[in-house]
This record gives structure tokens, sequence and C-alpha cells, in this order.
């Protein structure tokens, strides 16, 4: 029986939207298990702190490239310089998103549309694209994105943002079928979880009524979405492709109870 771990010894990882939230989270747990790590973000000064961190929580290698994740010439340029500093590219983590626009989809403006699809949905697809074109289509590899809950249900005021979430599952499950055999491809979906970028969704309390209507009784942490990360990364999730691991402490079935 083969003896599975969730270890990265030996590997290299790029985590977009790594200075922060969920993104740092991550980063760090893949350099707590062994793997060499590259994070990107559009401030280089959060990059830099971010790497301080890393390193001195894990004692493991964490470096930086600033870029816009959304912009082409950067992301080629952040998986270069991956590939060349940190000697390969293993595994890929579309973690960034953005959500310009809250109310009803229906009256979303283009521009905002526009903007959260290029983040949350294209920009996941063209970082995979390069990521499998430079290293992966040879050496193997494992893509995880970072989708919501929010796709697999409706909202009145994150409509827009939940579409793009819900576009990113099906094309977890599409780039799977396509990559395999060499690349898994899978996808994380997220509940509630206590980060600067949800803060208006947990702050002052709100949080605290999300919290009791969920049957595990809190919100999460980054930590929570990070230790999936790991076991989707490592060789514990080697025969997953495809897959949409839901993490929100039970709330999606607290609010669709039956009956």
């Amino acid at each position: 029986m083969a003896d599975l771990d969730a270890r990265l010894d030996g590997k290299v990882a790029l985590v977009t939207g790594g200075s922060r939230g969920i993104g740092l989270g991550i980063a760090k747990a893949c350099a707590n298990a062994g793997a060499k790590v590259m994070i990107t973000s559009r401030k280089a000064e959060a990059c830099e702190a971010a790497c301080k961190e890393i390193g001195a929580e894990t004692g493991g290698t964490a470096i930086y490239e600033a870029g816009h994740t959304g912009k082409a010439e950067d992301a080629e340029r952040v998986i270069g310089a991956t590939i060349e500093k940190l000697g390969g590219l293993d595994i890929l983590v579309n973690n960034a998103a953005t959500n310009p626009y809250a109310g009803p989809t229906i009256d979303v403006d283009l521009p905002r549309w526009e903007k959260t699809l290029q983040v949350n949905l294209t920009a996941p697809l063209l970082w995979t694209q390069l990521a499998w074109r430079a290293a992966m289509k040879e050496s193997g590899g494992s893509v995880i994105n970072i989708s919501s809950v929010g796709g697999l249900s409706t909202n009145p005021i994150l409509g827009v943002y939940d579409i793009t979430k819900a576009a990113l599952i099906h094309m977890t499950k599409q780039l799977a079928a396509e990559l395999g055999p060499k690349v898994r491809v899978n996808a994380i979906a997220p509940g509630l979880v206590k980060t600067d970028f949800a803060k208006a969704l947990w702050e002052g309390g709100k949080g605290d009524e999300v919290a009791k209507a969920y049957p595990l009784g809190r919100l999460g942490e980054p930590e929570d979405i990070a230790a999936a990360a790991v076991y989707l990364a490592a060789d514990t999730g080697r025969w997953m492709t495809g897959q949409t691991l839901v993490l929100d402490g039970g709330g999606l079935i607290a609010f669709n109870k039956v009956g």
C-alpha cells in the first residue's frame, strides 16, 4: 500500500494573490510542507512583507514577483521568473480575485462586469495555459482554482462575483478532462472566511450572526483553506481531478434546509 502524505518537498508552488488572506495562508502551508514558493500580487511592498512572514513562520523558501494577475504580460513574466529562480513549476494556485460591484446582476455596468470576468475567470485560464506550456506539459503538476460557495447558489448582491466563480468551477472540470493524466485540476469553494477581502461581510458583528447558522459554529480561517490546498497538491490528492471541495462550515446545508 502506498505511503501517502501531504508533503511537497522538491516542489515549486506559485500562488496568485499570495500577499494576504487565503493566498497567503496557502503560500505558508505550501512552504511549511516543503515547497519553494513564489507569490505574486500587484503591490511589491505587500509581497515583500508576506515573504518575510512566510520565512519567519515556516523557515521555508518564499520569493515574490509583483504583477497584475489580469495582465498577460505580467503573467508571462511571473511564470518565467518562477521557473528561472526556483527551477520549475509544479503547483499553480489561481487565488487572485476581485469584486468591484455589489448589487443586482441586471444592473451591473459593463466595465465592472468585464473587470470581474477578466480577473476571476480569464486570468485563471491564462495562468493555467502559461503554466502548462512552460512546464506542466512535460513535467506534470497540479492546478488549484479558488472558487466560492457563491458559485453553487445565488445571492441578491454578489451575483456578478458568483457567476464568475460558477464558471470557474466548470472550467476546472473542463481543464481537468483536457490536461489529464499529466496535470490534475481541482477547485476549492470556500464559504465566508475572515479575510480583508471579505471584511464587509463579517466585520461589525455580521460574521457572528452568520457563524451561528453554520453547523460548525464559526467562520472560516485562511488556514482551513490552506490545508485543503496542500492535500490537493500533494500525493494525498493524486487520484482526484475535476472536483470542487466545499469548505464552508456546513453553510450550504444550513441555508438549504428541507422543510
